[in-house]
């Protein structure tokens, strides 16, 4: 391979692991635990009557115990999801789960006799100064008292976890990542032999300018889809049983509860919420009519949608992708390009596509004592520069906010993507100044509409059917290939309109998303952080340099408190019931930015 194919495809730029075992290896890190744990249950029945020193004590333990296992669990974790394939990969990550496991069930004795202290008890707790590294923390987990069962059965749920959730979660992700796609080896509009590629790959060939390369495209990945469905159907359908037995026994009275209690959000204001971005489900399908005319078709089919409205699909070799996003990044704040510089230069990524390594792409925070990782799947395209800009943006958000400690560096997941959205826009904006030719133009205005979609409405309409699919299960039970079929048609339909056909095939993409299996109820935290953080860069384009310091403090305060108060620092206010329509009106105002380009580049 020449250094030109070397760069274009990334496939030197692999991260470095070993960093995280500099205090011992995966089984000293676990030894290490237990014993750490031994010094946590010695306080076992006396939370009620420990005084300030032991408190700060067993807090400062169970902190290090945090870390510790979260660098075996990580190594673990990262070094499967580079190759989900390998049976010794697979297996060293199971025994640190399943010590993990152990060790949790052991602990959960603090958790109950916690959320057993009185009001007043917990408050002098809070209030000792020297337990601000873990405060938050601590009143966050009063929250859960309503819901919490027995000792006896806490333990029982939590030993029996490494086989339910988490084990499928771990085959669903096997499944998906043996998925081939079979392409024709040359013209993708000729019949002929077929080689095989990665779903990723596969999938990318939705955004080709080619229609019938699209057509064709979709056609393999549902074919390449329809081998492992009924498999994947029944891990749907376990896992959604699994999770109405939860809700029940722990009371929670929605399948969402518990996903907006660990996102400090009531369900009232994610409902809030969700109803408000699907009251202007106009605004996507305003925006396919208009591509369609665009593209010069009578309507757009579902695998139209992503379609690159560019004469010609722009390519960016991993440095060019380096130098912009660094540019980008450096435009804004010098400090943050200095810490994303790091992620390059001291192997924090792993970018090339191979076989049976995850698919997308992920930030790994991994813990406060050492630095992120960036997992992509680089496919050189334009929208490969934003993916990214947006990784890196959650690894910039864990980097500085390292200082907040174990307990308090990570965010709820509607703040966590505050960071990388901003990021993306940043590049983006960089992207469209450096662009002077209007067709030029109106591609990049459509990838960030078609973007903005996919976050917000796209992601809600998902939100929809998991919605459909948890309340089948718990009101008529198992649901068929075809139950799952039409609650996902009937859902995308919902925010498509009469702008987009939904063909036969496209009812079973359902069956490779990952965050329904791996973090039910995760969804809208895409639109809640994407309507946020393009709340946050309105902010930053009105005031400027002086924002700056401000966004900082953001991203150095980390999960230390409630989203609320996150989000005041940069003049955000998640209470105003018109916050969320601030957001939509950007988006809006985007789609009248493209359709207007789109006439100026004379395509319409």
């Amino acid at each position: 391979m020449s250094l030109t194919e070397v760069d274009r495809a990334a496939s030197e730029v692999a991260w470095d692991l070993e960093t995280l075992l500099a205090e011992g290896s995966v089984e000293e890190l676990l030894d290490r635990a237990d014993t750490l744990a031994d010094t946590i249950t010695a306080a076992r029945g006396r939370l009620a009557g420990l005084d300030g020193d032991a408190w700060v004590a067993l807090m400062t333990t169970t902190a290090a115990l945090h870390e510790t296992l979260s660098r075996a669990g990580n190594y673990a974790s990262l070094h499967v999801a580079t190759d989900t394939a390998d049976p010794v990969k697979g297996a060293r990550m199971a025994k640190v789960q399943e010590r993990s496991t152990t060790l949790a069930s052991r602990l959960i004795f603090f958790d109950l006799e916690w959320a057993a202290l009185d009001d007043a008890a917990a408050e002098a707790v809070l209030g000792d100064p020297r337990l601000a590294f873990c405060a938050h923390h601590l009143r966050a987990a009063r929250r859960y008292r309503p819901h919490l069962l027995s000792e006896a059965e806490e333990r029982i749920d939590t030993e029996k976890s490494q086989t339910s959730s988490s084990a499928w979660s771990r085959l669903f992700g096997e499944l998906i990542s043996a998925i081939e796609v079979h392409l024709p080896d040359q013209d993708p509009t000729e019949t002929g032999p077929t080689s095989p590629v990665r779903l990723e790959q596969g999938l990318a060939l939705l955004s080709d300018p080619n229609r019938e390369v699209r057509q064709r495209a979709a056609k393999a990945v549902t074919a390449a889809l329809a081998p492992g469905l009924r498999s994947r159907a029944f891990i749907f359908n376990t896992l959604l049983l699994e999770g109405s037995i939860e809700d029940r026994l722990r009371a929670y009275p929605t399948w969402l509860s518990s996903r907006n209690l660990a996102n400090e959000a009531s369900d009232a204001s994610v409902d809030a919420l969700i109803q408000a971005v699907m009251a202007r489900y106009d605004l996507p399908q305003r925006w396919y009519a208009t591509k369609a005319a665009i593209l010069g078709v009578d309507k757009l089919a579902d695998y139209d949608r992503s379609a690159s409205v560019a004469y010609s699909e722009a390519e960016f070799s991993w440095s060019e992708a380096k130098h912009l996003v660094l540019d980008s990044y450096g435009s804004f704040s010098p400090r943050l390009a200095e810490v994303a510089r790091r992620f390059f230069d001291e192997a924090w990524i792993d970018a090339p596509l191979r076989p049976a390594k995850r698919p997308g792409a992920f930030c790994a925070y991994t813990v406060p004592s050492h630095h992120p990782y960036v997992l992509l799947n680089w496919t050189a395209k334009r929208r490969d520069v934003l993916t990214l800009a947006h990784e890196l943006g959650h690894g910039l958000h864990a980097y500085l906010a390292r200082e907040q400690g174990i307990f308090h560096s990570s965010t709820p997941l509607t703040l966590a993507e505050t960071a990388s959205v901003f990021g993306e826009t940043v590049t983006f904006g960089r992207l469209l100044a450096d662009t002077t030719d209007p067709a030029e133009r109106l591609a990049l205005l459509a990838e960030s509409v078609e973007g903005a979609i996919a976050t917000v409405f796209r992601q809600t309409a998902m939100n929809r059917f998991e919605h459909a699919i948890h309340t089948h299960r718990r009101d008529v039970g198992e649901l068929s290939i075809d139950d799952f079929g039409q609650h996902w048609a009937t859902t995308q339909q919902a925010m498509l309109g009469d702008a987009v056909e939904v063909t036969e095939d496209y009812r079973t993409w359902w069956s490779y998303i990952p965050h329904f299996i791996n973090t039910p109820g995760y969804v809208y935290a895409y639109a809640y952080g994407q309507l946020l953080a393009l709340s946050v860069y309105q902010r930053y384009e009105a005031t400027g340099a002086e924002f700056v310091p401000r966004y900082l403090e953001l991203l150095a305060a980390g999960g230390s408190m409630p989203p609320e108060q996150l989000a005041a620092l940069v003049d955000c206010d998640l209470t105003d019931p018109g916050f969320w329509d601030g957001g939509l009106d950007i988006i809006e105002a985007q789609i009248n930015a493209a359709t207007e380009a789109a006439s100026l580049a004379g395509r319409l």
